[in-house]
This record gives C-alpha cells, sequence and structure tokens, in this order.
C-alpha cells in the first residue's frame, strides 16, 4: 500500500464523538428541562398562538414558550433575524457550553458548521412580501434576504465562533438535520475538521406554513385535544403536529475531545443516505428506500442489527408513515426487530421538520448516556400494522450499546446515524 492510501485509510477511520447537546424545542431551552419532560412524557403540543388560526382547518402545533432571545443574541441582531436562526444561535451556545468549550476554542479553521433547516425563514418572507405588496418594494427590509435564507444560520454560528472550518447548510426537507449531522461526522472523519457544530433549525409556524401542509391532509385536525394530537404508531393517528425549534450538538475528533477532557455523550459510528426516487412527498410502498438507509448506517459502522437496541423513528404520527417504518424496521432487523425499544420522541416535540434530525440524534445521544428510552406517548390503541415495541407511554431504564435514529423527508431523502454509548477507548 502506497503512503498515500495509507494515510488515507487513517483518516477515514478516525473517530468522532458528541461532546456537547443543544436544544431549544417546544418542551424547554436547555438539555435539562427538555430532558425532564422527556423522562415524564410530557407533550408540548397546544393552541396556536404565534397567528389567528380561525380558518385554519389545524388549529394546534408544538410552539416554543418563554424563549427569549436577548439571552442569547444582542437586541438589535436579533430584529434582523427570522426566528429559526436565533433558534440555532441559541442552540448552538447550550451546546457549546455543555460541551465545556470556551468560545475561543471554536476559532480557526479546524472548526466548521454545519446547521440545516427546511424551509427556512417563511415567517420573514410572509411579512416581508405583505410589505411589499402594502407598501411598495421601498419598504421592504436591507436585512430582509440575510434574515430569511437557510445557510445564514450555519453563517452566524460560524461568525459567532469564529469557525473558519466547513461552513455548510443542508436543505433536505424533514431530513435536513440528520444530514447535517452525518455530514459534519463526515467532515472530521476525513479530517477536514476537528470540530463541527451541526444540526437543524426551524420555524414554520406561520399562517403559510400550517395552511400548506392543511392543503396536503398532512395534519392532525384533533383540535379539541391537542396534547393528544401526536400518536405515532396508535391506531388512531390523523397527522402530524408541526413543531418548531433548533437541535445542535457538538461533534469533536475522539483525540482532541480526549486531551481537553470533555464530557462525551455517545460515539457517531455509522451514517446513510438513500432516495426513494418515487414521490415528491409519499415514500414507497414497500419501505426501499428506508431499509437501505438504515443497512447502509449500519454498514457502514460494521454493526450486525442484532447489536441494536434502540431506534429513534421518524415517527411522524401519520398512517403512511409509522406503516412504512414499521414495515422497513421489519426488514432490516428480522427476528431481532420485536426485542428493539423504539420511540418517537415527535408524540412529545411535534414534528420540527429540518429541526427534527438535529433534535433527536442530541436525544439519541442523551437516551445512550443516561440508559433510558424515552417514550412514544399517546400510544391508546395498537394498530395490527405497527405491531412492534414503541416504548408507549413510560420511559424505560435500558441497557443501550448501539441506538438508531431515523429521518425521512419529501422528495425520497433518508438519513440514518447510528451511535454507540462511549465507555473510553
Amino acid at each position: 500500500m502506497s503512503n498515500r492510501a495509507a494515510d488515507a485509510k487513517t483518516i477515514i477511520q478516525r473517530r468522532v464523538v458528541v461532546t456537547g447537546v443543544g436544544l431549544v424545542t417546544p418542551l424547554g431551552v436547555g438539555v435539562e428541562a427538555n430532558w425532564d419532560a422527556l423522562r415524564s412524557g410530557r407533550s408540548g403540543v397546544g393552541p396556536i398562538t404565534k397567528f389567528d388560526p380561525s380558518g385554519h382547518a389545524t388549529r394546534i402545533a408544538a410552539e416554543i414558550k418563554g424563549f427569549d432571545p436577548l439571552l442569547f443574541i444582542d437586541r438589535r441582531e436579533a430584529r434582523r433575524m427570522d426566528p429559526f436562526i436565533q433558534y440555532a444561535l441559541a442552540a448552538s451556545e447550550i451546546a457549546v457550553q455543555d460541551a465545556a468549550l470556551p468560545p475561543a476554542a471554536l476559532e480557526g479553521d479546524r472548526c466548521g458548521v454545519c446547521v440545516g433547516s427546511g424551509i427556512g425563514g417563511i415567517g420573514t418572507i410572509e411579512d416581508q412580501h405583505r410589505l411589499l405588496l402594502e407598501k411598495g418594494p421601498d419598504r421592504v427590509s436591507p436585512f430582509f434576504l440575510v434574515a430569511a435564507i437557510i445557510n445564514e444560520a450555519s453563517g452566524r454560528i460560524s461568525i459567532r465562533y469564529r469557525a473558519k472550518g466547513p461552513n455548510a447548510a443542508t436543505v433536505t426537507a424533514c431530513t435536513s438535520g440528520t444530514h447535517a449531522v452525518g455530514d459534519a461526522f463526515r467532515i472530521i472523519q476525513r479530517g477536514e475538521a476537528d470540530l463541527m457544530l451541526a444540526g437543524g433549525a426551524e420555524s414554520a409556524i406561520t399562517p403559510l406554513g400550517i395552511a400548506g401542509f392543511c392543503a396536503m391532509k398532512a395534519l392532525s385536525v384533533r383540535n379539541d385535544a391537542p396534547e393528544r394530537a401526536s400518536r405515532p404508531f396508535d391506531a388512531g393517528r390523523d397527522g402530524f403536529v408541526m413543531g418548531e425549534g433548533a437541535g445542535i450538538v457538538v461533534l469533536e475528533e475522539l483525540g482532541r475531545a480526549l486531551r481537553r477532557g470533555a464530557p462525551v455523550y455517545a460515539e457517531v459510528v455509522g451514517y446513510g443516505m438513500s432516495g426513494d426516487a418515487f414521490h415528491v412527498a409519499a415514500p414507497a410502498e414497500d419501505g426501499d428506500g428506508a431499509v437501505r438507509v438504515m443497512r447502509r448506517a449500519l454498514e457502514d459502522a460494521g454493526v450486525p442489527p442484532s447489536a441494536v437496541q434502540y431506534v429513534n423513528a421518524h415517527g411522524t404520527s401519520t398512517p403512511l408513515n409509522d406503516r412504512i417504518e414499521t414495515a422497513a424496521m421489519k426488514t432490516v432487523f428480522g427476528g431481532h426487530a420485536p426485542r428493539l425499544g423504539i420511540s418517537s420522541t415527535k408524540s412529545m416535540t411535534g414534528h420540527l421538520l429540518g429541526a427534527a434530525g438535529g433534535v433527536e440524534t442530541a436525544i439519541t445521544a442523551l437516551c445512550l448516556k443516561r440508559q433510558t428510552m424515552t417514550p412514544t406517548i399517546n400510544y391508546e390503541v395498537p394498530d395490527p400494522d405497527c405491531d412492534l415495541d414503541y416504548v408507549p407511554n413510560v420511559a424505560r431504564p435500558a441497557e443501550i450499546v448501539y441506538a438508531l435514529s431515523n429521518s425521512f423527508g419529501f422528495g425520497g431523502t433518508n438519513g440514518s446515524l447510528l451511535l454507540r454509548r462511549f465507555d473510553g477507548l
């Protein structure tokens, strides 16, 4: 083997660990606020308050409560950002603090950022379009575009920490956050950076955002019982509930993390991507894309399906997704499938679209660190097509060595991440 080939092989084997997590979700702001809600099975869903939803078929959502951007961002700057960017900056600061990183430690070209979003600044776009129509083009803000475009979340984080390494944004619908974490994992594996802030952010609870998903008949219309509306895998599910927020993880090359005595939540060991090549919104009936993406994550890690104990499912609470994801897990895991603990944290957070993968990667890392499977709440009536163990309603202490996190998005874009409990070298 040539020296170049040997060097390439060494680079691709670099190990990557999660050393910090940052969460801004409908369950709370910060790690412990979210974990307490997840462990206790508390729903973040309620009536929409961000706008008057009268006339919308769906009038409920999982909104963030009590978020003060001024705790994280200068007042003037905060006014020039869509909320999805505010959430991303807040979650990144929480993650950096959680990783015991002084901000100066992120300076330079060995640290980077990759944060995705499915829709980005849709609220800002709506507001500025209204100004254009009502008051003319001269009233459109000069900060409109930089307040709304998706890569500004990564850009703002990079600027804050003077992180001059890779700076990217993934835009792959509901898989955006997972792809951002997976791509950042690959960047560190390849040796192009030693630390990455990665995840997703979203703020799409707006008149147009809700109306669009209502028109597709994708949202739950259980308006009279919002806390019970998101019910993945339950026979009575009738659609997903929109959520908002951000989830950011600190990914770090193992040697760097150990040298600075960093806290380690878990190790990222596998990443898979696939495309359905089937439909603009619906998954393939046979679950082919979901099957291949989970298998690729397992194969990437060199781990057999039987080694996995827990799956943080995509689990949207839509009739089609939950049935097909269940069938796909049966195909991938075979006889081991009934022994898996499977949960959908969307039962509590709602579906954060492009932020979901970042939030759920962070939660999966927490589950590994704390050896607990979070529940799928509102699981009341079993569905014959969804007959696996969904950790119903109550959190479960369990030995978890390997955990898989799934995301599937419109356009048939899929991502899976495999994390391992970190027991040292």
